[in-house]
């Protein structure tokens, strides 16, 4: 049985906060899949890398609607993908390299799937015992996949199989002419927006009513329609069934069914394609831990328990020395707040070592996680963001809710890209003018949010931020700025 000092499980955001504080430590790191986690391999990085390439191709294809003469005629897949995956796996391989070689001579890398047999000891597939007297687990999420009759979940992402997930999806040795998405949330919208633009014939199977349904009712409705209007999108229905044709290349008919969130759908009896991306939902890999099963607290969903420390409860109680980071512990899938836990994670490690025992810090000497004015993006078409509480939320929080939705087509920006449509919805509250919440949906959403969230994150007044700065005329963050000049606030 081999002992560390440290233990970290996963390589995502928890390979950050490793550096010269914790040198002298027995470090073991368990990481059975890829350096670099989900964004890196998977996710945020090669995604946008696929997106900014579809956008070019989207805007060539619609050039016509500004007066120029420009056509799309197709995209090298496979030197796409070498363009892109040539600088992830550089990364990756580097990232692994690093915490083997010399440089590391206190670190040892275990390249194996690991679950726990008590709070402080794990064993490998292999067969070997660990422990350690402090432990991080970083271990992510996973793509949800349905138990929906014809799907075999063991097949699923393996070559020639023709049903994937975001895990394998940008790694199709050609690129799809038929490809259905099962889904609308984030993921399937943005494959929706990569694939469709390069040519490939798109089909969304969307449960309920609307797209991108965790946003905003108000941002919700304006992408759905947006969206539909280019794209073929089926509202209300889901999988009843899959039916896999014979031979290697053969498509794949999905049986449609009503999904029970609209009244008197009128669906098509089935959908055919060549690929299929299940694109649901993701979940914590707590279960592929053994997490609950030796005492770790989770929430309802599967996610480990932990507080304002990041650190791991069990029975109600943090156990000393282990702490918890990312998509595996929060509420929030994103990577910008796993790095943010991550630095956390890393500040209240090094305390908790030099307090001696696990679990010695005292709380006063302890980094709190803040998770106030928690951005995210969807990088679709068009972009949406959002930031803060919806206007229904702000509503049952007990606010007094003043909000003002602006127009795209109402700032001089707007009129340069010829109307196009989209909004940005600002939320505050009537007495302290104080920004609750923000949605946009349109160019750039991804970036012109962020004068709301730096408002939002220093407790900035909306009309302060609104008449106390400049903003660049004409460009498009005066659709913020009038959003903002557009709130009606209680007279001082």
């Amino acid at each position: 049985m081999a002992h560390y000092d440290l233990l970290v499980i996963g390589t995502g955001s928890g390979n950050m906060f490793l550096d010269k504080r914790f040198a002298r430590l027995k470090t073991a790191i368990a990481e059975e899949w890829h350096f670099g986690g989900t964004c890196l391999n998977v996710g945020c990085i090669p995604t946008k890398m696929f997106v900014y390439p579809a956008t070019v191709a989207e805007e060539a294809a619609h050039a016509k609607r500004y007066d120029v003469d420009a056509s799309f005629s197709g995209v090298d897949w496979s030197d796409l993908q070498s363009r892109i995956f040539s600088r992830v796996d550089a990364i990756e391989a580097g990232g692994r390299e690093y915490r083997m070689s010399d440089r590391q001579p206190n670190n040892t890398v275990i390249p194996e799937h690991v679950r726990f047999v008590d709070e402080k000891t794990v064993i490998t597939d292999s067969g070997e015992e660990i422990t350690a007297d402090r432990i991080v687990i970083a271990a992510g999420a996973s793509p949800t996949i349905p138990d929906t009759p014809g799907l075999d979940p063991a097949r699923v992402d393996t070559p020639g199989y023709p049903i994937v997930t975001s895990n394998s999806i940008m790694r199709l040795p050609e690129q799809p002419k038929r490809l259905a998405i099962v889904g609308s949330g984030v993921v399937a919208m943005e494959f929706a927006h990569i694939f469709s633009s390069f040519g490939t014939e798109v089909t969304v199977i969307a449960r309920g009513p609307r797209l991108l349904q965790d946003f905003d009712g108000t941002a919700s409705a304006e992408f759905t329609k947006i969206f539909t209007a280019d794209h073929n999108v089926i509202l209300g229905a889901q999988p009843a069934a899959y039916r896999l044709g014979e031979g290697e290349g053969a498509p794949v008919t999905i049986d449609l069914e009503p999904s029970g969130r609209m009244p008197d759908v009128d669906l098509p009896a089935s959908v055919e394609a060549d690929i299929v991306l299940i694109a649901i939902g993701r979940h914590p890999n707590t279960e592929g831990l053994d997490a609950a099963a030796v005492g770790y607290d989770t929430t309802a969903d599967g996610r480990l328990v932990v507080d304002d420390f990041q650190r791991v409860y069990a029975g109600g109680k943090p156990v000393p020395g282990v702490f918890a980071l990312g998509d595996i512990s929060s509420e929030h899938q994103l990577k910008h707040v796993a790095n943010h836990e991550a630095r956390v994670v890393g500040d209240n490690l090094a305390i908790d070592v030099a307090a001696g025992a696990p679990g010695a810090a005292g709380e006063e000497t302890l980094t709190r996680s803040s998770h106030k004015a928690v951005p995210s993006a969807v990088f679709t078409s068009p972009q949406v963001a959002a930031v803060g509480m919806t206007e229904d939320e702000a509503r049952a929080a007990g606010h007094d809710v003043t909000v003002k939705v602006q127009n795209y087509s109402d700032v001089a920006y707007g009129w340069a890209m010829a109307d196009d449509p989209g909004i940005a919805k600002i939320i505050a509250d009537r007495d302290s003018r104080l920004i609750l919440g923000a949605q946009i949906v349109g160019h750039e959403a991804s970036m012109i949010i962020q004068p709301v969230i730096q408002a939002m994150a220093f407790d900035q007044p909306a009309d302060e931020v609104a008449r106390g700065q400049y903003w660049i005329h004409p460009a498009l963050p005066e659709v913020i700025e009038n959003a903002l000049l557009g709130l009606d606030f209680s007279p001082r």
